[in-house]
């Protein structure tokens, strides 16, 4: 299968992993498989508090696509996570919006956004005890 549609289209997957601390923006080729950019917030802010912030995500996800654009990809898929599990939260952090809305100003046509954060299905035994997280 080739990764040009007839129409010249090179599609690939942007994974945006966005934590409260963190933005990590992944992106891949069509199958997942070859990495052909990442950026993340702590590559581009020096302070460890703007890690999360949504302008670090913006300036992580620019890099990220001008790497991208020069690999030939101008159409992505976008797909967001957020830390999940059975003890993380499951929205995703504030830089999500601000990385996806960073990839469309850099000229890449976004197909589909989903979500992929991990849900449980009741497995481990969450923590803070019988009576919960005492406040």
């Amino acid at each position: 299968m080739s990764p040009y549609n007839d129409s010249g289209q090179r599609w690939g997957i942007a994974h945006i992993y966005s934590s409260y601390n963190n933005t990590i923006i992944h992106i891949t080729d069509i199958t997942g498989t070859e990495t052909i950019a990442v950026a993340s917030g702590g590559m581009v802010v020096k302070s460890d508090r703007m890690e999360g912030s949504p302008t670090a995500a913006m300036i992580a996800a620019k890099r990220a696509a001008e790497t991208a654009r020069d690999k030939g990809i101008n159409c992505i898929n976008v797909r967001i996570k957020a830390p999940g599990g059975h003890n993380g939260p499951v929205s995703p952090g504030q830089g999500a919006q601000a990385a996806i809305r960073a990839l469309s100003r850099m000229g890449l046509r976004i197909g589909i956004i989903e979500e992929v954060t991990p849900l449980p299905h009741d497995g481990c035994r969450k923590k803070g005890g019988r009576r919960g997280r005492r406040v």
